[in-house]
């Protein structure tokens, strides 16, 4: 075991702070990092791989960007924290609205949990209602209401809770299979009036690519407003990712509520959710849907995202990472059909997941064979060896940023043919 890691499980829970990063469902020790710089990430021992990870999505400039970085620097001159309204908030918040224009206004939070916490609440607050309807295996944080059948780090350990979940709170939160209308016609036809908000991720990317149908989205928004339910999308991996106005903008589809996080803080930590003023009004200090946070708007944080959104002004940029997703996706589905291992590769722009199992993607989870975990644990071990970093864990995606240029999607393409080559020994 690496002196570090060894040092690390003796002061944090599995030597980790989250715990997908302990390589449980893969195998192997994972490795400490020392630095990355554009589509590259080193370890302490020098060694250097091609990062499909992106601090899990926000990294869509690539690591380090000159530009960010040289804005989080002075801004960190002007100082760290004020736990007040600065400058760079209000030109951060005119920036996201910007690229959502059917809402009016914008809180920010630390973390993607957080404002997912304060978006549920809020339809609660406004509607005065309690129940919650969530998707099975979709992963909206570590609020006490969202782990109830998640993805993420739940689905990686097979864990389908949480304990420390009371069980009255957990009996509010209903949920459903993806891509079924029946199923949510029927829940909204016994408790409809029962139902403050339907929380969806309209890409789900926490328990594989479960890319969804445009008719059952646009579904959910018809069934929520017969019914005087709310509809939040969870955009904290889509948002900013798949097109300026995410997931919102590629549907044609406007929700109450939409929840950013990753890409809003430029790899810092900040999330936010964002509504009409009819709800926005609502939130404290304006009404009585209480939410706070010293750190929210942190100074530093807004100049990243600041710096960031204006990098992505461009609409060509999304164009181009659609183009390098693509090429990454032949490239794999090349060496699949090279090496005879059995599945594809899912896709929406720069955001891609290897299903190891017969047929198309799936769209459901209860379509998804969870023996593809164990062949992903030995492609993913011989990854790592050949200086591919992937997510260490069967049912996560993978992003392609700007910095990785064609050369580093040939190398990740080569390290993955050489992966299922020893696969196949």
């Amino acid at each position: 075991m690496h002196p570090l890691l060894e040092r690390a499980k003796k002061v944090m829970p599995g030597g980790v702070s989250s715990p997908v990063r302990a390589f449980l469902a893969v195998g192997g020790e994972p490795p400490i990092v020392a630095r990355a710089k554009g589509a590259e990430i080193t370890d302490v021992d020098g060694k250097t791989y091609v990062d499909l990870v992106g601090s899990w999505g926000p990294m869509i400039l690539g690591h380090s960007h000159p530009e960010v970085v040289e804005a989080i620097e002075r801004a960190v001159r002007d100082g760290l924290s004020f736990g007040a309204t600065c400058e760079r908030e209000v030109l951060l918040a005119e920036a996201v609205l910007s690229r959502f224009p059917w809402a009016d206004k914008v809180r920010f939070v630390s973390t993607g949990t957080e404002a997912v916490m304060s978006a549920v609440r809020l339809a609660r607050g406004a509607t005065g209602r309690d129940r919650v309807v969530k998707f099975e295996a979709c992963y909206h944080g570590h609020a006490d209401s969202m782990l109830v059948k998640g993805g993420s780090g739940l689905a990686t350990l097979g864990i389908p809770s949480s304990a420390g979940v009371p069980k009255a709170l957990a009996e509010l939160t209903e949920v459903l299979p993806l891509d079924d209308e029946k199923a949510a016609d029927e829940l909204f036809a016994a408790k409809g009036r029962e139902i403050a908000c339907v929380i969806i991720e309209p890409m789900p990317a926490n328990s594989g690519l479960l890319v969804q149908r445009h008719s059952f989205l646009a579904h959910l928004r018809k069934l929520t407003r017969q019914h005087g339910a709310l509809l939040i999308f969870d955009e904290v991996i889509s948002g900013l990712r798949v097109a300026a106005g995410g997931m919102t903008e590629i549907t044609g589809l406007d929700p109450d509520i939409v929840t950013l996080g990753k890409i809003v803080g430029g790899g810092m930590p900040v999330g936010a959710y964002l509504a009409k003023d009819e709800l926005m009004t609502r939130v404290a200090p304006l009404g009585p849907v209480y939410q706070a946070g010293t750190l929210s708007g942190n100074p530093v944080a807004m100049a990243a995202g600041l710096a960031t959104l204006r990098l992505l002004e461009d609409r060509n940029v999304y164009r181009e990472l659609d183009a390098r997703g693509a090429m990454l996706q032949r490239g794999f589905e090349r060496a699949l059909e090279r090496y005879e291992v059995t599945g594809s590769v899912a896709r929406v722009g720069s955001v891609l997941w290897l299903s190891l199992q017969k047929g198309p993607p799936p769209r459901a989870w209860h379509q998804v064979d969870p023996s593809g975990a164990q062949i992903y644990g030995q492609i993913h071990r011989n990854a790592m060896l050949n200086g591919l970093w992937m997510a260490p864990s069967a049912f996560e995606v993978a992003f392609v940023s700007l910095a990785h240029g064609p050369e580093h999607i040939e190398a990740a393409t080569r390290a993955f043919e050489r992966s299922l080559e020893a696969l196949r020994r």
